[in-house]
């Protein structure tokens, strides 16, 4: 019996560190046969060429899909997609493969769920549900839950809201958030090994800062940075750990603003365009706040027991446990969360909090519906599931 082909894309270094524990169920797995194909900022010597990590961790990259153009521009993502779609097209007619997997939200998702779908390949979707209603990714999630068909979501509320969007219940999943997997499975480093990497002493405070730009906000991307740094000089005695912004619309002000704000610090401030997991997750678990709008924040942060400043509307409408502080991008409201979430007080209240995202197990439970699913066109002949409707209100 032939092995069954998985095609996992990815494309943002956050992205593949969700993704990592499911690449090695699917490549330890006897029925499954993967295959790997890296695009977008990965194959991006701005953005820290990553794929020569996912090679490094032993992975072999079977595919390469370049796509994107030199512009964070509107106009230049728009291209960026349109490349995508046809690199995806020749990609995946080389590969043939029976399951393509896809994660998040990401404009090169989009691109490469639209080639799948085309070549009638099916899609298996994680994360699909949530909303994040500071941006655009919120409607190439939805899209995507539409092209795919298989979803695995990280919560119960994701699962009921990809119901209510006509899917299948059978063809959906509530397996938690894959990236916690790494919470009981990849090894930490110590103390003194994160320090040195650093170049500086993890001295409290400790920040780690990844931030984004809010692609639906009024405020344009340097402007939110320049709020968001603005309230970190309020704590002079600190150290910061940046993660610098993905290659979004906007992207590269914040970057650059990132830089500048290091190069004024260097015995207290560090900036990474990729850290990777294990050095990203140890560092996290050191820190005494996490600060920015990644959902990281929301998710790994929580989970190590981190307060998180969670800023504007880039997360919102996704779940969040107690630890979580949410506030505008405004430079006084940024450094007041920032004092509470430091509080002795805070932390003893959010001590033993409930975790909304699971408990660090959902890449085995995908790696078995990958496996089990029929193929064929049972597969791929949606039917679009209707709820009943509530009452109109109307008398007759």
């Amino acid at each position: 019996m032939s092995k069954r082909n998985i095609c996992v894309v990815t494309g943002t270094r956050a992205e593949y560190g969700l993704l990592y524990w499911l690449l090695r169920e699917i490549e330890a797995d006897p029925a499954l046969d993967l295959q790997l194909l890296a695009t977008g900022m990965h194959l991006s010597p701005e953005f820290g060429m990553t794929v020569e990590a996912i090679e490094a961790d032993g992975f072999a990259v079977d595919e390469r899909v370049e796509m994107l153009v030199s512009s964070d521009t509107p106009v230049g993502i728009a291209k960026s997609i349109g490349l995508g779609v046809i690199g995806f097209a020749d990609a995946f007619a080389r590969l043939q493969p029976d399951i393509v997997v896809v994660l998040g939200d990401r404009f090169e998702i989009l691109a490469a769920a639209q080639a799948a779908l085309v070549a009638r390949i099916p899609i298996a979707h994680l994360h699909g549900g949530e909303t994040t209603e500071g941006a655009f990714d919120e409607a190439i999630r939805h899209s995507i839950t539409k092209m795919a068909h298989l979803h695995f979501v990280a919560a119960e509320p994701y699962r009921r809201r990809v119901v209510q969007l006509g899917e299948d219940p059978a063809r959906v999943f509530t397996v938690g958030s894959p990236g916690l997997d790494h919470i009981h499975r990849t090894p930490r480093m110590e103390r003194a090994e994160v320090e040195e990497m650093l170049g500086f002493p993890l001295d409290a405070p400790a920040f780690v800062v990844t931030f984004h730009p809010e692609t639906l906000s009024g405020l344009s991307a340097a402007e939110s940075a320049d709020e968001l740094l603005r309230a970190l000089l309020r704590f002079p005695d600190a150290c910061f750990v940046f993660t610098k912004s993905n290659a979004d619309t906007g992207g590269r002000a914040i970057n650059h603003a990132i830089d500048a704000f290091v190069e004024a610090r260097p015995d207290r401030a560090r900036a990474f365009t990729a850290m990777g997991l294990p050095r990203y997750l140890s560092t996290l678990a050191l820190a005494d706040v996490v600060v920015g709008n990644s959902s990281s924040g929301l998710t790994e942060a929580p989970a190590l027991g981190v307060p998180t400043v969670n800023v504007g509307d880039r997360q919102k409408g996704r779940l969040r446990a107690a630890s979580v502080i949410d506030c505008a991008t405004s430079e006084a409201e940024i450094a007041d969360a920032i004092e509470t979430a430091l509080s002795p007080a805070f932390r003893a209240q959010t001590g033993g909090q409930a975790l909304p995202y699971g408990v660090g197990d959902a890449s085995p439970a995908v790696c078995r519906v990958l496996r089990e699913t029929p193929l064929g066109d049972a597969l791929l002949k949606k039917h679009f599931h209707d709820l009943p409707l509530p009452a109109s209100g109307l008398s007759e």
